[in-house]
């Protein structure tokens, strides 16, 4: 999915295990990229709610007083985190979503609410996908009431309506709020707003599928006097990538070359992403090996787009974590081992790279700490492999000065599927276990492994 960021960020998903031999439902979410979850008052909530919605005796009024009470005695952070999940498209309880209209309507006699455009944007976009037309076009008529004359915030609150739209697949909504948004730009002279406004047209366009309409833009856009960013030149190169459409996709990261926007890490994470998606490890050895050439450097999220696209990797962690085997191989000799074709070339492209390994590190002499904030399941694999390996050449060839305690950053779980289980956690203690490491859960912070230095140097060693 791609999704505007009104500073100009994109966000894009990562491609889903690949493998042929496996049908892709067997290769859990657990592996993929972890999202947003409800805190435990939320999830209590909602299974309360879910069980008054479903009882046929209890009332409409029996609904509303539960919301009332949750709003009114949970932070103001707990109830905006409940809105934000009953409106999203990836709700894990959509049944609940046509409570989202009085859940909002409650939040917003709440002493600490301030009006917010883009929750407006996200609810009214799911009552357009309900049909709920009128009760949308009443809070979009209120929303620029409120907005009034001042141009970048009502700009800003149409770019949120298309990029509402867009993620929630209406294709009725978006086309309105498209032309509202186009009037806008229409009749400003003012760049920032004319700049914004083509951010979130050809975002939103290129999430409809509509990418070919997204590159028309371009042209309207430098009519107008817009010269095309590379924001814009992403979205539809990726729009392209995504469909499978890497010819398209290649005329257009060539085009952005030729207009001065050398592809950088974000552009190169992209662009393997969309070949990840389609299976197309051939073309990923290639951009690795292209951004190896050109000193782009590796992200977190290089790691996370290669990995979760080696099918081999992939099914060996769902035996590891799913069924309790011990599938992994323990060392990246081992797992080259096991490797072949061009899963195994990527994974040696990614190996021969340190530059992520020393961005997690810090390393002196009172601690030693590798976080793995960021990681997916495979990335996290690959980084334990190399990070054991790191530290038992640099111990021995007196690289790594022995600090007085060494400590693993998994984190708590809070953006897991479910909340406070962590599987980059889970994983890792498999893999401590297994290697008869001396790192134990930290009784401060539940989080993370650690262990004395010296320990750690005589157990690798």
């Amino acid at each position: 999915m791609i999704v505007i960021g009104l500073g100009g960020n994109l966000k894009l998903p990562l491609p889903l295990p690949c493998n042929r031999h496996q049908p892709p439902q067997k290769l859990t979410s657990k592996l993929l990229s972890p999202k947003c979850a409800l805190t435990k008052q939320a999830h209590h909530f909602h299974s309360t709610l879910s069980t008054t919605a479903r009882d046929p005796s209890a009332s409409s009024s029996a609904t509303h007083k539960l919301i009332q009470k949750f709003v009114a005695t949970s932070p103001k952070s707990v109830s905006l985190n409940t809105l934000s999940h009953l409106l999203s498209p990836h709700t894990s309880h959509p049944h609940l979503s046509a409570l989202a209209l009085p859940f909002y309507t409650r939040i917003t006699e709440a002493t600490w609410f301030d009006w917010n455009p883009k929750l407006v944007a996200d609810l009214v976009a799911l009552l357009d996908r309900q049909g709920r037309y009128e009760e949308s076009e009443k809070l979009i008529s209120e929303a620029v009431s409120k907005i009034e004359l001042r141009e970048r915030e009502l700009v800003l609150f149409y770019c949120n309506l298309v990029e509402s739209h867009s993620k929630q697949g209406s294709k009725r909504g978006f086309d309105v709020s498209f032309t509202r948004l186009n009037g806008v730009v229409d009749d400003s002279s003012s760049a920032y707003v004319k700049q914004r406004g083509f951010e979130a047209m050809v975002s939103g366009l290129c999430e409809m599928g509509q990418v070919c309409e997204a590159e028309k833009v371009f042209d309207e856009m430098r009519v107008r006097g817009v010269r095309v960013s590379r924001f814009e030149f992403r979205c539809v190169l990726y729009g392209y990538g995504r469909l499978g459409l890497f010819e398209d996709m290649e005329r257009v990261v060539n085009q952005m070359e030729s207009e001065g926007f050398v592809a950088n890490t974000i552009c190169c994470n992209m662009i393997l992403s969309a070949y990840g998606c389609h299976c197309e490890l051939a073309r990923m050895v290639l951009w690795l090996r292209k951004m190896r050439s050109s000193q782009i450097s590796f992200s977190i999220r290089t790691y996370n787009s290669v990995l979760n696209s080696c099918p081999t990797i992939m099914s060996m962690m769902v035996q590891e974590m799913e069924t309790g085997m011990d599938t992994l191989p323990l060392s990246i000799g081992e797992l080259c081992g096991v490797l072949s074709g061009d899963e195994a070339l990527m994974v040696e492209e990614l190996v021969e790279s340190n530059s992520v390994l020393e961005e997690l590190m810090t390393w002196d002499s009172l601690e030693g700490k590798l976080d793995l904030h960021g990681m997916h399941l495979g990335s996290c694999y690959l980084m334990m492999l190399k990070w054991m390996e790191e530290l038992r050449n640099g111990f021995k060839d007196g690289k790594y000065v022995i600090p007085r305690e060494i400590t693993l950053v998994c984190g708590l779980g809070k953006h897991s599927n479910v909340r406070g289980e962590s599987p980059v956690k889970s994983l890792v203690r498999k893999m401590l276990v297994r290697l008869m490491s001396p790192m134990r859960n930290d009784r401060k912070n539940v989080g993370c492994f650690v262990a004395k230095g010296k320990v750690v140097r005589d157990w690798l060693c």
